[in-house]
């Protein structure tokens, strides 16, 4: 079962899972544009656990409690549309409101895990793709997805603090604008 094509399927679900959040991984880069390495790992590792950690639930779900998911899952599109939104919307508005600094605006714990989770929860249904591995090989996969999320992830703060250096005040509304524009692609996705 662990062959070439078993890691490359898995890292290829892992770069498409990953997409949202590093889309995201992006607006927050334009978002604050002196980010630490620190923060920057912070960030990176949080989406890489929640994009890890969702298909693992829904592993256990298919396993465990399927006729209580498949019920749950037709809100995802809408939460995440809901969670994007109101972060999205917050970070227009606190643009608007504040004189910025050279550095941006910081972004929050509370609203990294809302983001984290928010990017990941349509992940919960892979748990269904990878449904007939064992649990050890079903965790392998969510690793190589978690690594392959925390490199995209990386990679989209760096490209975000780069342009949002550039773009100085017009960096957090091109920011609240993507994580709305994905949160409406999330839900059109979901729902279609």
């Amino acid at each position: 079962m662990l062959n070439f094509m078993f890691f490359l399927e898995n890292t290829l679900l892992g770069v498409g899972l990953s997409m949202d959040a590093f889309s995201v991984s992006l607006a927050n880069g334009l978002n604050d544009k002196c980010m630490k390495k620190g923060k920057m790992f912070l960030v990176s590792g949080l989406f890489a656990f929640f994009q890890a950690l969702m298909p693992m639930i829904g592993w256990i779900l298919v396993h465990t409690l399927l006729q209580y998911f498949t019920a749950f899952e037709k809100f995802i599109p809408w939460i995440a549309l809901a969670l994007l939104l109101f972060i999205g919307i917050k970070m227009i508005v606190d643009t608007l409101k504040k004189d910025e600094d050279d550095c941006g605006q910081k972004v929050g714990f509370l609203a990294l895990l809302i983001q984290g989770l928010a990017t990941s929860i349509d992940a919960l249904s892979v748990g269904f793709t990878i449904a007939e591995y064992e649990f050890w090989v079903a965790l392998i996969a969510v690793l190589i997805i978690g690594v392959i999320t925390f490199g995209l992830c990386f990679a989209g703060v760096v490209i975000g603090k780069k342009f949002g250096t550039k773009l100085k005040n017009k960096a957090g509304l091109l920011g609240g604008i993507i994580l709305i524009l994905i949160g409406i692609e999330i839900f059109l996705t979901g729902i279609l």
